[in-house]
């Protein structure tokens, strides 16, 4: 093969985005569903330092929650659970019938089921000595 394959450890931004395009657009011309859209809410201080967010994407009739965090000292103080609430009531409102994710076993798979959301996969040993785990709830 005439071209070199190299890794880039940092790669820009922009990079990142055009092989996200490249894909989406495969996808896009494959199934005929067009209609995929960011989903992203973020809570932040005062100074607007972020407290809590939530971004995945909606596509399909399919929610996909790719990230949700909590500031340590905002667990447990119901945020999390409100931002997941109001991204399966926009996905809702976008005609998805299900929400899918994926989480560590040290993260937050018991967070999720206690929101209805089921066990649908796992990967062990990711990373080392632990699980990644895939769940989904049905939006009714």
């Amino acid at each position: 093969m005439a071209d070199e394959i190299r890794f880039d450890a940092e790669p820009l931004p922009g990079d990142l985005a055009e092989l996200e395009e490249e894909i989406n657009q495969f996808n896009f011309a494959t199934t005929g569903y067009y209609d995929g859209r960011s989903l992203a809410a973020f809570l932040r201080d005062g100074e607007g330092r972020l407290r809590a967010g939530l971004a995945g994407h909606t596509w399909g009739g399919c929610c996909e929650v790719r990230f949700l965090f909590v500031r340590e000292a905002e667990r447990r103080s119901g945020v999390g659970s409100a931002l997941l609430r109001a991204a399966e009531r926009e996905a809702r409102a976008r005609g998805c019938t299900q929400v899918v994710l994926s989480t560590h076993s040290f993260q937050a798979p018991a967070f999720y089921r206690r929101h209805g959301y089921v066990e649908v996969g796992r990967a062990d040993g990711y990373p080392r000595g632990f699980a990644q785990v895939f769940l989904r709830k049905a939006l009714l």
